[in-house]
C-alpha cells in the first residue's frame, strides 16, 4: 500500500467523501496510515429532477463511515456552486464556446471553500480521491500525473494553487484503478463496484441538450458546408461542440461519401453551425490563443525570460501529451504551435501544460490558429 510521503500519524487529515469507491479507498488508506480521518460529504446540487443521485450518495458516504469507523460531516454548498461554477458554465455556452466546469470546480469548491471548511473542523491536511500525486521539490510543491495514466486528473487541477496543494493528500496517486476497486471488495465497502460518476462535476450524467436548454432556450438555425450548403437545421449553436459527431441529425451524404459529419466550427453571427465529413482540413489547425493562464508553481522560467517553452500540451481530457511550442503574449496571453496538427481545438476548453510527469498549469482556449491566421471564431 502506497504512503504520502508526509507522516500522517495523529494528523487530522479532511477527507472529501463522495459516496463513490475512490473516497471510500481514500479513506480506508489514511486511516490505515495512522491519520485522525474526518469525512466531508459536499451536496453542491441540489436539484430533485431524477437525474441527480445526491441522496445515494449522500447515504453510501454515511455507510462507508460506519463501516470504516470515522466521524462523517455533512455540507451543502450549492448556492457558492452556482454562483462561482454554474454561472461561469452558462456564461461560456452562451458565448458559444464550450467550457469544462469540472477545472472550475476544483478550484473553487472543492481545494476553495472546502478547503477552508476543513480548517474549521480542525484539519491540518485535506484529501481526495483525485488520481493525481504531488512531489517537494526545492521548497515547492508540484503536482504529477498519477501512476494509472488512464485515471489521471492532474487535466481537471491545473488551476489549483500550490497553497492548496502543499496541504492536500492524494492516497489514489500511486494506484490504479484495478488495485482501488480490489481494496474496496477486500474491506467489505458495499461501493466497490459502484460506477464511477460522469457529466457535469456535482450535476451528473443526463440528456444534456434538454437539461442546458432549461437554462439556454433554443435558437434554431442552420448547418452548412463550408461552400455555404444547407444541409440540415440545429437547435441552437451554443449546444454543439467543435468535433461533436452525436446528434446532428444529418440525413443522406454528400458526393455519395459514407464518412460521419462533424461540427468544425461556428458562425455565431449568423448562428450557423459549419459541418464537414470525415477529417476534413477545417478541423485541424497548427496552434492556437488561450487567455487566463493559471501556473502552478509560478511562470516558468523561460516564458519569464522572453523565451519560448518547449513542453507537452492536452487540449482535452485524456489525450495523449502533444509536443508543442508557448510563448507569452502579455501578462496572461498565451500563442501554442504544436508539433504536429491537431484536430477540434475548442474554445472554452483547457490547454493543460507538461514536462514529463510534471503538470505546469494551463489557460482557457480562445481560438485556434493555422498558419498564424486565426480559423472562423468558433466561440
Amino acid at each position: 500500500m502506497p504512503a504520502p510521503d508526509t507522516n500522517l500519524e495523529g494528523k487530522r487529515v479532511v477527507l472529501g467523501l463522495s459516496g463513490g469507491v475512490d473516497s471510500a479507498v481514500a479513506a480506508l488508506l489514511l486511516k490505515q496510515l495512522g491519520a485522525d480521518v474526518q469525512a466531508l460529504h459536499m451536496t453542491n446540487w441540489d436539484d430533485d429532477d431524477g437525474y441527480c443521485t445526491a441522496a445515494e450518495d449522500l447515504q453510501d458516504a454515511r455507510n462507508v463511515c460506519e463501516h470504516i469507523g470515522i466521524p462523517f460531516h455533512a455540507v451543502n454548498f450549492s448556492e457558492q456552486y452556482r454562483a462561482q461554477v454554474f454561472e461561469y458554465f452558462l456564461d461560456e455556452y452562451r458565448a458559444g464556446r464550450t467550457p469544462n466546469p469540472d477545472v472550475l470546480c476544483n478550484r473553487e469548491i472543492k481545494f476553495g471553500i472546502f478547503r477552508s471548511y476543513a480548517h474549521r473542523l480542525g484539519g491540518e491536511l485535506i484529501a481526495t480521491g483525485h488520481y493525481a500525486r504531488t512531489q517537494a521539490e526545492c521548497g515547492r510543491t508540484l503536482l504529477m500525473k498519477a501512476k494509472d495514466s488512464c485515471k489521471d486528473q492532474s487535466y481537471f487541477l491545473h488551476a489549483v494553487s500550490e497553497a492548496a496543494f502543499t496541504e492536500t493528500v492524494f492516497p489514489l496517486g500511486d494506484l490504479d484503478k484495478s488495485e482501488v476497486r480490489a481494496t474496496a471488495r477486500t474491506a467489505g465497502l458495499d461501493v466497490f463496484d459502484k460506477k464511477d460518476s460522469t457529466g457535469i462535476c456535482f450535476i451528473g450524467e443526463r440528456p444534456f441538450q434538454e437539461f442546458l436548454s432549461t437554462y439556454l432556450p433554443a435558437s434554431p438555425g442552420e448547418m452548412r458546408t463550408p461552400e455555404g450548403q444547407k444541409i440540415g437545421e440545429h437547435h441552437g449553436a451554443m449546444y454543439y461542440t467543435l468535433g461533436q459527431r452525436q446528434g446532428l441529425g444529418i440525413g443522406g451524404r454528400r458526393d455519395g461519401s459514407n464518412e460521419a459529419w462533424y461540427v468544425a466550427a461556428k458562425d455565431l453571427e449568423e448562428n450557423v453551425l459549419i459541418v464537414v465529413q470525415g477529417n476534413h482540413p477545417l478541423r485541424y489547425s497548427n496552434g492556437l490563443s488561450a487567455t487566463g493562464a493559471s501556473w502552478i508553481n509560478g511562470l516558468p522560467n523561460q516564458l519569464a525570460d522572453g523565451q519560448t517553452l518547449d513542453c507537452s500540451v492536452k487540449l482535452r481530457y485524456r489525450q495523449p501529451d502533444q509536443d508543442c511550442t508557448v510563448s507569452l503574449v502579455g501578462d496572461q496571453s498565451l500563442l501554442v504551435h504544436f508539433a504536429d496538427q491537431q484536430a477540434d481545438v475548442t474554445p472554452g476548453q483547457f490547454a493543460v501544460f507538461y514536462v514529463g510527469e510534471r503538470c505546469l498549469g494551463g489557460a482557457v482556449i480562445d481560438q485556434a490558429i493555422r498558419d498564424d491566421e486565426p480559423l472562423l471564431k468558433a466561440g
